[in-house]
């Protein structure tokens, strides 16, 4: 809910997505209906995932094979095996959290005229690193006027 402190704004939802196993995911339009509700029209999106096994990233949206040369090229930096000491949730798990901390758990996109302020080929994901999907929370949180 939308609440004013002077003349700005703090507004702050959870948003729960159903990851796929080992994808990209994109959810930029379920931000910017966040943006649209606070009623910012100049401001800062925050974005945190409160995962340690997924990521964020902001990345190409319109060529698919962008993302899966991203996923390709992870795999191959951090592959999985018998490599690592935590293995409390199976092989995937401990390359899930070294993915997480190459990678982001946090994003910023400012707000211009009401719309998040991404580029023409930007999009929102969240990267599922591990080899099942799950439910995945992401805390928006928009400041602004």
């Amino acid at each position: 809910m939308p609440s004013t402190s002077s003349l700005s704004v703090h507004y702050q939802t959870v948003l729960t997505l159903q990851t796929r196993a080992k994808s990209l995911q994109r959810f930029t339009m379920e931000v910017q209906d966040a943006v649209r509700e606070s009623r910012v029209s100049t401001g800062l999106c925050c974005l945190f995932l409160r995962h340690t096994s997924a990521s964020l990233v902001i990345q190409e949206n319109a060529d698919p094979d962008v993302l899966l040369d991203m996923e390709t090229f992870l795999a191959k930096l951090v592959p999985e095996g018998n490599y690592y000491r935590h293995s409390a949730e199976g092989p995937d798990d401990m390359p899930a959290h070294i993915r997480t901390a190459l990678t982001h758990t946090s994003e910023q996109i400012p707000i211009m005229n009401g719309w998040l302020a991404l580029g023409t080929w930007q999009g929102i994901y969240i990267w599922e690193h591990r080899s099942r999907g799950y439910r995945r929370d992401v805390v928006v949180h928009i400041t602004g006027v």
